[in-house]
């Protein structure tokens, strides 16, 4: 896969041996969904292994939440690992309020300077337990 580097405020991507990761940053509403949906659409279709890391992000509406159920559910039709990297409380409980685990798979990073590298991505046993 062949990524055309871009300076992007919102969007990071890495890709190296297959795997992909996708550091988004800001605010995942509307406006951002519809910057970024065309870029990730195409990481999906392209990734062998997606992770996408939203440990940066302010904030997520239900539009956000969209993409990212949409993006998960692709890459996994198609037989791609899918890899959701978040920290944060508060989006765990909206995905979680919305029956989005299952389909999400949310992990937290095991080390706060997580290494996303091919090792690491593993499938997750599920959502992590609400705690």
């Amino acid at each position: 896969m062949q990524l055309i580097p871009r300076h992007d405020p919102h969007l990071d991507v890495r890709s190296t041996g297959g795997l992909t990761v996708a550091a988004l940053r800001g605010e995942l509403d509307l406006v951002l969904v519809r910057h970024l949906r065309p870029e990730l659409d195409a990481l999906v279709r392209e990734s062998e292994a997606l992770t996408v890391d939203i440990r940066s992000l302010t904030f997520c509406d239900a539009t956000g939440l969209g993409l990212l159920a949409h993006c998960a559910g692709r890459t996994q039709a198609r037989g791609a690992r899918w890899r959701l990297i978040c920290d944060q409380p508060w989006i765990l409980r909206l995905i979680r309020l919305a029956a989005l685990g299952e389909l999400l798979r949310p992990e937290r990073p095991e080390y706060p300077d997580y290494p996303a590298t091919p090792a690491a991505h593993r499938r997750s046993p599920g959502p992590p337990s609400p705690g």
